[in-house]
């Protein structure tokens, strides 16, 4: 079977609005071409497909699951415990074959505990990250990680930049992507250990390298490929999801003022509903887990039925590029990478840092 021919596993229970919003954006989708297998409880899934008219003929799977992971579970014991859960079962699918990839809007801790489990790393990985693309004002880059890791050292930046640069060349066609680490300040001087080490480390890579950015810089599409630590990468995500939201609200206002703010309101609304779109975080659809071996795909929790729809896409484009093993195979060399700098282990096995040069 060709990599992506499979259908996209979609769990129809994760989610705020499972599996209503769910089961809608994966009907849109199989209209759209796309087969899905929708993975839940098969009474309440079968009764949103029968309210949605969704035709027999459609590309749709059902595959009954009789548990849930809530979101206030834990996600390690929730996948050993809740063997039936339908994030388990969809990754089952996708590790034996049956499906491409995965889709989920639930517990999120879960889906990465259960991607190790199932799935396992890929390669060289130490950490699988949460991988998002950004809507920024040209291109389409990629900030990793942006919430599995809060915790990283060195090797873990080094190996999202090395996977960050695979998906960004292979998934969305850069031929050279231009990598950066996050940081507050451009100087080499700025920073932490942590990401002066790193930074130093991809210099000495073949990647094209750019140095540190700033925040300002994530949507500005002049680079590819961004990486930093998880608390980082998640606070700069929903930072920026809550200034798109904000903005919204106060141009929505501003059109709101006086007759001739609507009337220009109405004249600029073709324009005004691209920019909605270019911003919102739904057209992104979910944020892919890379370093494991296989697609799995993590939407929003608040996630509506066009998220749902873009996130299988975004699935289905990952799966297609068939990338997951050469992701786990780049990340072998970043362990090289910091040697050549000075980094050793302890007798305790703790990464330690030769200290840099000014």
């Amino acid at each position: 079977m060709a990599p992506g021919a499979a259908p996209v596993a979609v769990d129809a229970m994760g989610g705020d609005h499972a599996p209503t919003a769910v089961v809608q954006g994966a009907v849109d989708a199989a209209r759209q071409g796309q087969a899905v297998v929708l993975v839940g409880h098969e009474e309440r899934v079968r009764t949103e497909l029968k309210r949605l008219r969704a035709s027999a003929s459609l590309p749709v799977e059902v595959m009954h699951a009789p548990e849930v992971v809530e979101m206030d579970d834990h996600p390690g014991r929730a996948m050993r415990s809740k063997k039936a859960n339908s994030i388990r079962v969809c990754l089952e699918l996708v590790r034996s074959g049956s499906a491409s990839a995965m889709v989920s809007a639930g517990n999120s801790g879960a889906v990465m505990a259960g991607a190790i489990l199932v799935l396992g790393r890929s390669g060289h990985v130490e950490r699988p990250a949460i991988l998002s693309v950004l809507p920024a004002v040209k291109g389409s880059p990629v900030l990793l990680d942006v919430g599995a890791n809060v915790e990283c050292r060195p090797v873990h930046l080094v190996q999202f930049a090395l996977m960050g640069d695979v998906y960004s060349r292979r998934v969305l066609g850069v031929s050279r992507p231009r990598v950066a680490v996050l940081a507050n300040g451009e100087e080499a001087t700025k920073g932490t250990s942590l990401t002066r080490t790193a930074a130093a480390a991809l210099e000495r890579s073949s990647l094209r390298f750019q140095g540190y950015c700033e925040g300002r810089d994530l949507l500005a599409g002049d680079l590819d490929v961004v990486v930093t630590d998880g608390f980082t990468g998640n606070v700069a995500l929903k930072t920026m999801e809550g200034t798109a939201r904000a903005i919204g609200v106060l141009v929505r206002e501003a059109l709101q003022r006086d007759v001739p703010s609507k009337i220009g309101g109405m004249l600029a609304k073709n324009a005004l509903d691209a920019m909605r779109r270019r911003i919102d975080w739904r057209e992104v659809g979910g944020a892919l887990l890379v370093g494991v071996n296989g697609v799995a795909v993590i939407s929003h929790g608040a996630s509506d039925a066009r998220a749902v729809g873009n996130a299988i896409g975004r699935a289905r484009e990952a799966a297609r590029a068939h990338c997951t093993r050469e992701m786990g195979e780049a990340a072998g060399l970043a362990a090289e990478l910091l040697s050549i700098g000075g980094e050793t282990r302890s007798s305790q096995g703790r990464r330690r840092r030769a200290p840099l040069e000014a």
